[in-house]
């Protein structure tokens, strides 16, 4: 069958409370906190955002979990990439939801992993200064080899994505870590010798200049994400006398940014485009994020035929589309139903990919 495009999902684990989120946080804190207490910054500004068809889920149901993927599937979404949390030695956080959805077998839906290799930073919610919450680290050899078998079930698992016939694995900031061409070394070598044809690893970065620099280290391909030049480019008069003088946050235009999205080279072959139905950090961060303003379903469609346009000419494997994301609410970044227009962002995707 030939395929328009395979749409992978980012998706957020962070819809269940844990002790760490508690302690720092407060008792029940999940992502739908800072959703729930947002508001108008400004007139015009859509806040707060209210979902609808899911509701205020809790990822530790296996029914929100199979209503997720159900409505994924329908809509022509091939799968969810789950954001993996490993601190080093052994400290993982938030993997229950997925760890439940490998050992239940349930839903029947494609997933792989994205390793999201950083520090948590108290300022991401709210907190004043940076203070680091739990910090990213990189043991060395024994921690490389403990990571591969910690996720080789998954790995190995029938519904696990490949490209090229190999387990997809993202690297969120792979520009730190050390020995990357160790780390490759060792963990294809454990593929196969775990009965895999080896890995396909893909750098997740939001800097174009380092897409030929992470091929060169040995990255098979680049997730390109441009939203942050399109944020640092929006620096006329009036925005930045309102960022400067009223202290508030980086508004954008979602029509504007949408030719900022995409570039060059988003048609190579190693090059896999981000989809970005809309986004709005001051959730998280208040009067300092930065908001894609007055996004439609309309817009996002122009923005959506845009970039199959990019993967239209390349191998039915590599037509790869990152959607950013399935359900980062707290950044305003989600494609599931909220209470304004329900499923139609997803009714774009299927349009598209169906017609």
């Amino acid at each position: 069958m030939n395929i328009k495009a395979r749409i992978i999902a980012s998706y957020l684990p962070q819809f269940h409370p844990i002790p760490e989120n508690e302690t720092w946080w407060g008792k029940g804190f999940t992502e739908w906190t800072n959703v729930g207490k947002a508001r108008p910054l400004f007139k015009g500004h859509y806040q707060p955002r209210v979902p609808a068809d899911l509701g205020y889920y809790d990822l530790r149901v296996p029914e929100t979990r199979q209503a997720q993927a159900d409505l994924a599937a329908s809509h022509g979404i091939e799968g969810f990439c789950y954001w993996h949390y490993w601190f080093g030695n052994g400290k993982r956080l938030l993997e229950r939801p997925f760890n439940e959805v490998l050992d239940s077998g349930k839903p029947e839906f494609p997933f792989c992993l994205a390793w999201a290799n950083e520090s948590w930073q108290g300022f991401d919610y709210g907190a004043r200064g940076r203070n680091i919450l739990i910090a990213q680290e990189y043991p060395g050899n024994a921690d490389i080899e403990q990571h591969f078998h910690a996720i080789l079930p998954a790995l190995s698992d029938k519904r696990y994505m490949k490209i090229d016939d190999k387990p997809i694995f993202m690297i969120f900031r792979p520009s730190q870590v050390p020995e990357i061409q160790l780390f490759f070394k060792k963990w294809q070598d454990l593929a196969v010798k775990n009965g895999l044809n080896g890995i396909y690893f893909i750098a997740h970065t939001y800097d174009v200049l380092q897409y030929s620099p992470l091929l060169e280290a040995g990255y098979d391909a680049v997730n390109l994400v441009r939203l942050g030049d399109c944020f640092k480019n929006n620096n006329g008069l009036v925005t930045r006398i309102k960022r400067k003088i009223l202290k508030g946050p980086n508004v954008l235009e979602y029509k504007e940014a949408i030719n900022g999205l995409l570039g060059r080279e988003e048609y190579l072959e190693t090059c896999f485009p981000t989809l970005i139905p809309n986004w709005d950090h001051t959730p998280r961060t208040g009067q300092k994020g930065s908001i894609l303003h007055h996004s439609t379903p309309e817009l996002f469609d122009i923005h959506f035929r845009q970039v199959l346009d990019r993967v239209k000419n390349k191998m039915q494997d590599h037509r790869v589309i990152f959607l950013k994301s399935w359900n980062e609410w707290a950044e305003g970044n989600y494609i599931e139903p909220d209470m304004k227009y329900g499923t139609a962002y997803l009714e774009v995707i299927r349009k598209n990919i169906q017609s």
